[in-house]
């Protein structure tokens, strides 16, 4: 397959290439992430040469990813609690004239029919060359293992560990970056935190939540928390942070 690298925003998409790319997306409720909506209306105006699709040749777009910039001493004490807090970093640097030198790739995803054929890898190599080429020495990635919602109650600091007997990491997400000689550094265990009403959690996952409590939910990296006295869940998406230069 020949590819080609262009800008999410260089053109607009037909409808129905972008709907068989996204057709195995993430579960609705990571819309629900308030910080996240806050910031990410800027990170799409600012870091779009970040925001890349693959294309094939016949012009059809078949992987994405896109990242943001930040300012990182390298030190995993000082890395960004997660997904969310990364987005309000590269904003908020920018707003005061930082000089951004790493860059944190915050998402990819294959066209499901093509998985398997190394376009994940293809993806994370061009977000890492685009970085490198704009300056930003370090990359690093706020990982979602999504076997991870088999194992909701384990913590994601154990689960990060867990190997194959071959010795590779169970997750395959973690495992294909691993592959590309990305090491992990640390757990995140509130990367985004999901916040709606207790209506909005039922119709997201399909489930009826009677009273107050913790729920296990499809697709849920770790447990909701219902609390019917105030109409609200709020669940908080584990990731892992991994290094890649």
């Amino acid at each position: 397959m020949i590819l080609t690298t262009e800008r999410t925003n260089a053109r607009t998409w037909p409808e129905e290439q972008l709907a068989e790319l996204f057709s195995e997306g993430f579960p609705q409720f990571i819309a629900a992430d308030r910080l996240g909506k806050e910031y990410i209306g800027r990170v799409r105006e600012w870091f779009a040469d970040l925001d890349l699709m693959l294309v094939d040749e016949d012009g059809v777009p078949v992987a994405g990813g896109w990242g943001v910039p930040i300012r990182w001493d390298g030190q995993v004490e000082s890395l960004p609690t997660g997904y969310s807090q990364t987005l309000v970093q590269a904003v908020e640097g920018r707003e005061r004239g930082a000089e951004p030198d790493t860059l944190v790739i915050c998402g990819a995803i294959v066209t499901p029919s093509l998985k398997g054929r190394g376009l994940a890898g293809r993806t994370l190599t061009t977000l890492r060359e685009v970085g490198r080429e704009a300056g930003l020495s370090r990359v690093l990635a706020p990982v979602r293992p999504t076997t991870k919602a088999r194992y909701p109650l384990t913590p994601i600091d154990s689960f990060m560990r867990w190997r194959r007997p071959d010795g590779a990491a169970l997750d395959p997400w973690i495992r294909t970056h691993e592959r590309m000689g990305a090491q992990i550094l640390a757990g995140a265990p509130a990367s985004q935190t999901m916040t709606g009403t207790v209506a909005e959690w039922e119709s997201w996952t399909g489930l009826v939540f009677p009273e107050s409590g913790e729920y296990v939910i499809p697709d849920g990296l770790s447990l909701l928390r219902i609390d019917r006295d105030a109409d609200e869940g709020v669940y908080q998406e584990p990731n892992v942070w991994m290094r890649h230069a």
